[in-house]
């Protein structure tokens, strides 16, 4: 019997050492990503900039310096990592406006000025390196709202009036218009963020009311309808608990995969599959903690994070983020 008894505790002890272990490797999964420093923007430091994507250039206007709110445009030349200025926006200087590209164009809109909150749009030809006045945003005057184009539909929305919004609005330039799309059912807020990937745009985050938002959604342009995908604060059992929820984050996508970053003087960062609705976190911002900074997509392969403040403290670095690398400190 001593014996038995023996042998049944030597049993279980192997088999606890055995889940110890397996729990041990679980907790040590290698998180991968790697950021590289790029050539540091050309133009004063600065957050809340508006940014949009033309071919390989990424552009970067407006914005605020702690000081100064501000109207130049710097364009970001990816294959030879280098900034060159461009002519400056011609609307009032401001922070927290939103742009996006269609057909080859960048548009600008939206924002604060330090006193008013703004409604005026304006469109870039790179081509003639020129700034065009176009029709008033339709909706309100306001500033932390989302903007990007998707499938040729360009969009502007939610964003903070003076009341916390959920409308959004599409930009055609054939007529020069705006008109209101419906069916967006998710929450008010202002300082959201979006990323797409193949043809979806990818919507979440932001504040309402001092609460960071944890509705996530995706919008299909062919169908002009709005889908609620997993909470940004879910702990199911087939994934890590999330702590993605924050406002003032920046974001982007690459090879199908989309990122969100930063946000609330954070530097993590975290990667969303859309085939499985799930997230995971990835190697974190080697720069500073930061809120208010750009993400910009360039050729759906390369994503960056430029800008941004922590505080009193303002940023010019630019980080590219190679998800798949393990994390270096000797290439920066």
């Amino acid at each position: 019997m001593k014996h038995l008894k023996k042998g049944i505790f030597l049993s279980t002890l192997l088999i606890a050492l055995i889940c110890i272990s397996c729990n041990n490797d679980s907790d040590d999964e290698e998180i991968l990503g790697n950021w590289i420093k790029k050539s540091a923007f050309d133009g004063p430091a600065r957050s809340s900039a508006a940014s949009f994507v033309i071919g390989t250039y990424a552009y970067i206007a407006t914005g605020y310096t702690g000081d100064e709110y501000l109207k130049d445009m710097w364009a970001y030349n990816s294959e030879g990592d280098y900034w060159e200025q461009k002519a400056d926006f011609i609307g009032v200087p401001r922070s927290s406006s939103s742009g996006f590209e269609l057909d080859g164009k960048g548009y600008i809109g939206l924002g604060y000025d330090g006193t008013n909150k703004l409604k005026d749009f304006y469109e870039y030809n790179p081509t003639t390196n020129t700034w065009t006045q176009k029709a008033d945003f339709a909706g309100t005057a306001r500033y932390g709202a989302v903007a990007f184009q998707v499938g040729g539909k360009a969009l502007m929305g939610t964003g903070y009036d003076g009341n916390y919004l959920k409308d959004f609005y599409q930009y055609n330039p054939t007529d020069n218009s705006w008109a209101q799309i419906n069916g967006f059912s998710g929450n008010k807020r202002r300082n959201a963020t979006v990323f797409i990937i193949d043809g979806i745009a990818y919507f979440g985050t932001g504040i309402n009311s001092g609460v960071n938002q944890v509705d996530f959604w995706a919008f299909d342009p062919n169908t002009e309808v709005w889908t609620r995908k997993r909470d940004l604060d879910d702990d199911g059992s087939d994934h890590d608990t999330y702590t993605i929820k924050r406002a003032n984050a920046s974001s982007f996508s690459i090879n199908g995969l989309g990122y969100i970053c930063c946000g609330d003087s954070s530097n993590s960062i975290w990667e969303y599959n859309p085939k499985t609705d799930i997230w995971k976190q990835k190697t974190a911002l080697e720069g500073s903690g930061r809120s208010d900074a750009v993400g910009i997509t360039l050729n759906e392969e390369r994503g960056f994070v430029v800008l941004g403040k922590s505080g009193t403290s303002y940023f010019d670095d630019v980080w590219e983020f190679k998800p798949n690398d393990e994390q270096n400190d000797d290439d920066n």
